[in-house]
């Protein structure tokens, strides 16, 4: 029998027992409002499903209940079903005695139990992700702190601490590595977080959502630039939102971070923020800046002031032909109703789900206890994955590739069972030990190679003097970060503003690469970037 075969395993993640349920009694406010939470809890936990097995004891024993008192548990639990916004798909039964009638007219005699599935109604839809850029103290932190959790900031980037986690970066206010925010939208409206960093707070956001926006935060200090390229090229953003200080106005990281959300092809928005901070006069010419700025690189700035221009403007963003500029304030929350919008209306881009699936990992983790183990994180590239699925990790140090094993997945601390091209997830592996596990291997299905030498072809962004051979920048593809030494050019040397095919040699590690993929190269303050377009096996 199924529902045997269940008992045995106990009560876990998404699975609850009960032997009966009385309208009388588990109808009343305070036992109605604690089935509700209860039932929320277990289909956060099963990715929208719910399993209750009824007619069976807390401790697992399958007692069984009269014909009677088992629909009058389906009752209630169709109840408490409705009033979350999910439904009973589901019921099967089975007679587990053949006892005599207990004299109170209430069955035939037969003792049941029950197999109840019950599924939120709501599914998410869509999920984009958003890459932030823009130098130091320009208000990322503080103004995506606001939109996950309207909330006024206080003008001292009160809400940036959302974003800021590390002890060390609330105390200074300046982010020192990626972070990650979420919001959502349910029937076009706003969902916003009372606490971000409540992580029960974020799997319910995730649960209900019909449209989720997760923000990859980056470090605007320059000497963290190495840092922020791993958030744009790394991640598998969808667009880039680059923020300019409304009191600063355009820098040269501002430059710097929109040459490489633009050398990644990202539909980029632009917010000009802290508007609150100074003039009409002072933002008009920082707006002019960005124009400027702007039309040099070949794009179209679009000043964005109503709601009414935002279907046409999205449309054409996906598509990289223009770049909207909101005028915006975290203290007064001017222009984030307007950013609100934008970002529920813009499309989820074409990231192939059908390909095998691949992540490249940015983080790793050990947790301790509940036997999750090793945790790797990053964003899913193609692909879907699935709780136990058998997938391959590498290279390692000799090249080889590890088969290991999905224990879990969470999507901002929601358990799922599957996870999609464009999820940032944290996957739970078995088979491995953090200490194998680095930045920049790859998580796959299929056959997969190691790859030391490549071919590129490159432009040089900056450079004092010339690239000749043997010069060894550093690469930034996907989330590697590995130094890599020119083994050979197509001519003699290069120089700023120059573009040609090169011969690049991973200095330490194999890695594993691919036509196509495009990478950033820095050394000092020369930069460039470039796209494989033949690997050496």
């Amino acid at each position: 029998m199924k529902i045997a075969a269940i008992v045995e395993n106990g009560e876990r993640e998404n699975i609850e027992f009960k032997e009966f349920l009385v309208e009388e009694v588990h109808l009343r406010d305070d036992r109605r409002q604690s089935l509700a939470c209860q039932m929320k809890h277990r289909i956060i936990m099963g990715n929208g499903t719910a399993v209750y097995l009824i007619g069976v004891t807390d401790r697992g024993s399958l007692k069984g209940i009269s014909r009677e008192r088992f629909q009058e548990t389906i009752s209630v639990l169709n109840c408490i079903a409705l009033e979350i916004g999910a439904e009973i798909v589901d019921c099967n039964e089975d007679v587990v005695s053949d006892s005599n009638d207990d004299g109170n007219g209430d069955g035939d005699g037969n003792e049941y139990v029950g197999l109840v599935t019950i599924k939120n109604r709501i599914v998410m839809k869509e999920h984009i992700l958003v890459g932030s850029a823009g130098h130091v103290d320009h208000g990322k932190s503080t103004l995506i702190g606001s939109l996950i959790t309207g909330m006024h900031d206080d003008g001292s980037g009160k809400t940036s601490i959302f974003l800021d986690v590390q002890p060390h970066e609330i105390e200074r206010g300046l982010s020192a590595d990626l972070s990650y925010g979420v919001y959502g939208f349910r029937s076009g409206k706003t969902i916003h977080l009372k606490n971000p960093l409540n992580k029960k707070e974020q799997a319910s956001l995730v649960e209900s959502a019909e449209k989720l926006v997760s923000f990859v935060d980056t470090v605007g200090h320059e000497p963290w630039l190495r840092t922020a390229i791993r958030g744009i090229v790394g991640q598998k953003l969808d667009y880039g939102l680059l923020v300019v200080a409304a009191d600063d106005g355009v820098t040269r990281v501002t430059k710097e971070h929109l040459g490489i959300l633009l050398a990644m092809d990202l539909p980029t928005i632009v917010a000009i923020t802290k508007t609150d901070r100074v003039d009409e006069g002072r933002i008009a010419v920082v707006e002019k800046q960005l124009f400027d700025l702007l039309r040099i690189v070949g794009k179209i700035p679009l000043r964005v002031k109503f709601t009414s221009d935002l279907h046409l403007i999205s449309n054409k963003l996906s598509k990289g032909v223009i770049v909207p500029v909101i005028q915006t304030s975290s203290v007064t929350r001017a222009g984030l109703d307007l950013l609100d919008q934008l970002l529920f209306q813009l499309p989820k881009r074409n990231f192939e789900s059908e390909k095998p699936f691949q992540l490249y990992i940015d983080k790793i983790y050990q947790i301790a206890g509940a036997g999750a183990g090793t945790v790797v994180s990053g964003s899913i590239k193609q692909g879907e994955v699935k709780a136990g699925d058998q997938l391959l990790l590498g290279p390692m140090v000799d090249g080889d590739f590890k088969s290991v094993r999905v224990q879990s997945i969470e999507i901002h601390h929601y358990r799922t069972d599957q996870a999609s091209a464009g999820d940032i997830v944290g996957i739970a592996l078995k088979g491995v030990s953090p200490k194998e596990v680095g930045r920049g291997m790859v998580l796959c299905k299929g056959n997969h190679k190691a790859i030391k030498v490549f071919e590129a072809e490159i432009f040089i962004l900056y450079h004092p003097t010339r690239i000749k051979k043997g010069y060894e920048p550093v690469v930034h593809l996907e989330t590697i970060a590995e130094a890599a030494v020119f083994e050979r050019l197509d001519r003699d040397y290069m120089m700023a503003g120059q573009s040609g095919r090169v011969t690049l040699r991973f200095k330490f590690h194999p890695y594993y690469i691919y036509d196509g993929q495009k990478f950033i190269f820095r050394e000092g303050t020369s930069k460039g970037i470039g796209q494989v377009v033949r690997v050496c096996e």
